[in-house]
């Protein structure tokens, strides 16, 4: 029998018990090359697939494309299964920005709801880096509690980072937050400790593949703060390579972000079934041994990662 259970923790003040392994549908969105979109068959397995393997915690957003509507042609019967996050507002026609007025941010709810054949969502976050005072100008925080309180929004959240986040934080207005970080890119390492000792939810983003080299090509490039070629360096001049013990990087850097303490859980995308499997399989080995992690900390503090 195929073990299903996996690892749990508590996102905060939401009172729900996620898998402190996510998944993040940013992959289904078909933004690819004809040749690599994700077949109706492919995302329909996949998803199904993240259920049985005890993932309890799916992450989308109105602009990831088909991830919505796939989620509600294929995975709407196990609701009950899974807590599923979206975001708000996301620019309602390709190309558009981020528009944090109360009219889009109630369009985003409703279209989700539909999309993804749904009367709730258990977590909508703010997208796109929100500033507080904005949300406050636009109405958009009192929009979402009015979804709240109509029943179609259970939690609220933001996607934010740095200075941001910490003015965030301090309205104890926001019940979880998604952060980005990894062992390459740890500027919010800390944040996301203030973060959960002021009573919310943690969900890290980028935790496998954010600045984590490839073992068999180029480096990856990450997000604007870690360049490929900065990721490349910093993980060589730290000598992380010593410290793998036949693990392969971005296992390591999987199993780093998992030792984070205060971590409730971290999303990870994949349009491949043996990846999602290959994910599973690092968080069923657990953290990193105490002396490991410490060292890695020490290795790339001394380097300045």
């Amino acid at each position: 029998m195929v073990e299903t259970t996996l690892p749990t923790r508590i996102l905060g003040r939401t009172g729900l018990e996620v898998s402190t392994l996510g998944y993040g549908t940013v992959e289904l969105r078909n933004a690819r090359p004809e040749a690599r979109r994700v077949t109706d068959t492919v995302a329909g397995e996949l998803l199904n697939a993240v259920l049985d393997a005890g993932i309890t915690f799916i992450d989308t957003s109105p602009d990831y494309g088909l991830a919505e509507e796939m989620i509600g042609r294929f995975i709407a019967h196990r609701r009950e299964e899974y807590y599923l996050a979206s975001k708000c507002a996301c620019p309602m026609v390709e190309g558009g920005s981020h528009d944090y007025s109360r009219e889009n941010v109630i369009a985003n709810v409703e279209q989700s709801l539909r999309r993804m054949n749904t009367d709730y969502l258990d977590l909508v976050q703010f997208h796109g880096r929100p500033v507080l005072a904005e949300l406050e100008h636009t109405g958009a925080i009192e929009a979402l509690d009015d979804l709240r309180r109509a029943g179609k929004v259970r939690h609220i959240g933001a996607s934010a980072w740095g200075a941001d986040l910490d003015e965030l934080i301090a309205t104890g207005t926001f019940d979880a937050f998604q952060i980005p970080y990894s062992l390459l890119e740890r500027a919010n390492e800390e944040r996301i400790s203030a973060a959960a000792q002021a009573g919310a939810g943690t969900i890290i983003r980028g935790g496998a593949a954010r600045g984590a080299p490839a073992d068999d090509k180029n480096w990856s490039v990450t997000s604007a703060a870690v360049s490929g070629e900065q990721a490349q360096s910093t993980w060589q001049r730290a000598g992380l390579d010593d410290l793998l013990d036949g693990a392969s990087r971005m296992e390591f850097t999987l199993r780093f972000t998992l030792t984070h303490p205060d971590l409730h859980t971290t999303i990870v995308g994949t349009s491949r079934l043996e990846h999602l499997e290959d994910n599973v399989a690092v968080l069923r080995k657990g953290p990193l041994p105490r002396d490991v992690y410490a060292e890695a900390k020490r290795r790339l503090d001394a380097v300045g990662g």
